[in-house]
C-alpha cells in the first residue's frame, strides 16, 4: 500500500491514462488542471527501444507529470495475469521516462467503452480503431474524478 496520505497529489501537470496492451497501447490524458481527459491515441508497441522513446516524446510533448495505468482486476477483486504484466509495463515506463506511475483499478473500462462506441453508430473497424484510447480515457476519468483516491491506485512500492 502506498504509505503517503490518500490526498497525495503529484505537481500540477497533465495526467496521461494507460490502456496496456501487449499489441497496442491506448493513451488518453488530461489539461493540465486535470479537469477534462481526452482519447489520445492508440499505440502500436514495436521494440523496446522505439517504445520508450515514443513514451519519452510523450512526456516531453505534452508535459506529463504522471502515469496511470489500467490494472486489469478479476470481479471478485483478485489481480488477474494481465494485472501482473500491467505492472511490469508500469515499472518499466516509470524506468524509461522518469515519469511517476500509479495504477488504477480498470474493471468493465473496455465493455463500457465498446458500449459507447456502438451507441455512436460507428462500424466494428471503427470501433476496434478507437477501442484502446477511449478504454484509457475512461479509465482515466475516473481516477481524476476519484482524486486518486482508490484501492487500486498505487505507487510501484505499493
Amino acid at each position: 500500500m502506498d504509505p503517503r496520505p490518500k490526498s497525495f497529489r503529484p505537481p500540477p501537470g497533465r495526467v496521461a491514462g494507460i490502456d496496456y496492451g501487449t499489441v497496442r497501447i491506448g493513451i488518453a490524458i488530461s489539461d493540465a488542471n486535470r479537469e477534462f481527459t481526452g482519447p489520445y491515441e492508440n499505440y502500436t508497441r514495436r521494440t523496446p527501444n522505439l517504445d520508450a522513446e515514443r513514451f519519452r516524446r510523450l512526456v516531453n510533448e505534452e508535459k506529463v507529470v504522471l502515469f496511470v495505468v489500467g490494472l486489469p482486476i478479476h470481479c471478485d477483486g483478485e489481480e488477474s495475469q494481465k494485472s501482473l504484466e500491467a505492472r511490469e509495463f508500469g515499472e518499466w515506463l516509470e524506468a524509461e521516462t522518469g515519469v511517476e506511475v500509479r495504477y488504477f483499478d480498470e474493471r468493465f473500462t473496455s465493455r463500457y467503452a465498446e458500449r459507447v462506441l456502438r451507441e455512436a453508430n460507428l462500424t466494428r473497424r471503427q470501433r476496434k480503431k478507437r477501442m484502446d484510447q477511449v478504454a484509457a480515457h475512461l479509465m482515466l476519468s475516473a481516477f481524476l474524478e476519484s482524486d486518486g483516491r482508490s484501492e487500486g491506485s498505487q505507487r510501484l512500492d505499493g
